[in-house]
């Protein structure tokens, strides 16, 4: 029979087994994003090569997240490509560094430009925000089916307060600007959210009210986008928006 003080360092133990698996997520987490970063920027992908003139499936718009450009959603954007659908990076949003507001415009100016008709935006951090400010503001002619979102901070994260940027202190819990998008309830029901059971830099997760929500086995923030499970679970929430 477990004693009290049994059952306590067991916690203890299990505690820091935990707090170790997460900081070597974090480790492993940065490194996957700076390869990725590198990544794009020595190989420079060709975004037209993920267009399908032929697919009869809507098409897929991509949207990064802050400080990402496109070519950080390759192992994405290369998944939904081979699945037949056809995939739309919007180079303009460059690093993605400007307000949820003012990068909905560009995305928003990107659809109309060039004329892109019923589609699915797929997102990643800061471009779920973006996605649903686009839901909320810019979709009048309901072009847009939905979003799928990976680790997006709905509700923001704490540790924005750690980087005193304008863009970065979007992200705090009680932001004007999340306000603002937490108030527009009536679109939720048109987003798949996927998280993992750890996020580095969104602890409270990336659940949403009112949306359909999937919580995978992953860890860490950018890692998942290049996992598989993560992608097939993107190709159905794609599927459940447009059935």
């Amino acid at each position: 029979m477990k004693t009290s003080s049994s059952r306590g360092r067991a916690r203890g133990a299990g505690r820091v087994l935990k707090a170790g698996t997460n900081l070597t997520v974090w480790a492993r987490d940065y490194g996957y994003a700076l390869r990725q970063q590198a990544a794009g920027l020595l190989q420079r992908p060709d975004p037209y090569s993920y267009r399908r003139a032929d697919s009869d499936k809507p098409v897929i718009v991509l949207l990064p997240g802050i400080y990402e450009t496109w070519t950080f959603l390759l192992p994405l954007a290369n998944a939904l490509h081979e699945q037949g659908y056809d995939v739309r990076p919007v180079v303009e949003l460059g690093y993605n560094g400007g307000t949820f507001e003012e990068m909905a415009h560009v995305v928003h100016r990107h659809i109309d430009r060039e004329s892109i008709g019923p589609c699915v935006l797929v997102a990643h951090s800061k471009g779920g925000l973006i996605g649903k400010h686009l839901l909320a503001r810019h979709n009048e002619a309901r072009l847009i089916k939905g979003l799928v979102t990976l680790n997006t901070p709905f509700d923001g994260s704490p540790l924005a307060r750690l980087m005193p940027l304008p863009a970065i202190r979007a992200f705090l819990p009680r932001s004007p600007e999340l306000a603002a998008l937490g108030a527009k309830r009536d679109v939720d029901k048109d987003i798949v959210s996927i998280y993992g059971r750890f996020d580095p830099h969104i602890p409270g997760g990336s659940y949403l009210q009112g949306a359909h929500n999937v919580q995978l086995s992953s860890r860490g923030h950018f890692l998942p986008l290049g996992d598989r499970r993560v992608h097939q679970a993107v190709l159905e929430g794609v599927q459940r928006l447009t059935r």
